[in-house]
């Protein structure tokens, strides 16, 4: 997908950051070391541009537009997201082909977690999915080691759970056996519903009463978890069927397909 700027003037420093993959500190370093070139001039910093701007880059020039990739991938329990394995631990990355590497995942999933991990090269779809202001609902499929209580079902939808850094509030539906409420019933758009029912979620088959679907729209590491595990429960699988407006689909574990936004 080609996005393009207006010609309304944006700073240096910012266009140095999303197309070179930098911090807006790093950007600056960039410009106040001369290495930066703006229309024949060596830039400094606060200068801005344009479309119509001419920017070089130790000599090479940097296109003012450019064309962003949007990734969905279907990560298997057992990976972590990080660029780099931890210890006997594979990373993501090595079940991608090598032109997806350099991609950013958007968010992320622990290592016991499987489902929609986003990758993208789009700083500013990265903010937009990700930033707390924006709540973007995540649904997942959790199965507990136990059937969970209705008051315990209660207390996390309607009140919250109190953790260590802060109160933990996400909407619990039980999910019988795959089969799922109706829209009105879980309150979720009819396209996750229909999304789920087409296919099978769990490598194994989830017992009735410890399955349940969870949506939650802020992102702390490993939330999901720790709510359930104040209360006394045991997360055994956690899956990501949908981020915002993107779903998992029929994608395999390992597998992965190209988006536009």
């Amino acid at each position: 997908m080609d996005r393009r700027q207006s010609n309304t003037a944006i700073r240096l420093n910012k266009f140095l950051a999303e197309r070179l993959g930098v911090s807006r500190r790093e950007a600056d370093q960039l410009i106040s070391s001369g290495h930066i070139i703006v229309d024949s001039r060596t830039a400094i910093l606060g200068t801005k541009i344009d479309s119509k701007s001419n920017i070089l880059y130790n000599g090479k020039i940097i296109p003012y537009a450019i064309k962003y990739t949007y990734l969905a991938f279907h990560k298997p329990a057992g990976y972590v997201c990080s660029r780099r394995a931890q210890g006997p631990t594979p990373t993501l990355y090595d079940l991608l082909p090598p032109k997806y590497r350099k991609l950013k995942t958007v968010g992320r999933l622990d290592k016991d977690s499987s489902g929609l991990i986003l990758l993208t090269d789009d700083g500013n779809f990265a903010f937009q999915m990700t930033h707390p202001k924006f709540r973007k609902a995540k649904l997942y499929e959790v199965e507990l080691d136990r059937p969970l209580e209705p008051l315990h079902q209660q207390m996390i939808s309607e009140y919250g759970i109190m953790l260590d850094d802060g109160p933990s509030q996400f909407k619990v539906i039980k999910n019988e056996c795959g089969d799922l409420f109706s829209h009105e019933q879980a309150s979720y758009p009819s396209s996750h519903i229909a999304s789920l029912r087409s296919r099978n979620s769990f490598e194994s088959s989830p017992t009735e009463t410890s399955c349940y679907l969870v949506t939650l729209t802020e992102g702390r590491n490993r939330q999901i978890r720790r709510t359930f595990a104040t209360l006394g429960y045991k997360v055994v699988k956690l899956h990501r069927i949908s981020f915002g407006k993107y779903e998992l689909g029929p994608l395999k574990p390992g597998g992965y397909r190209e988006f536009s936004v």
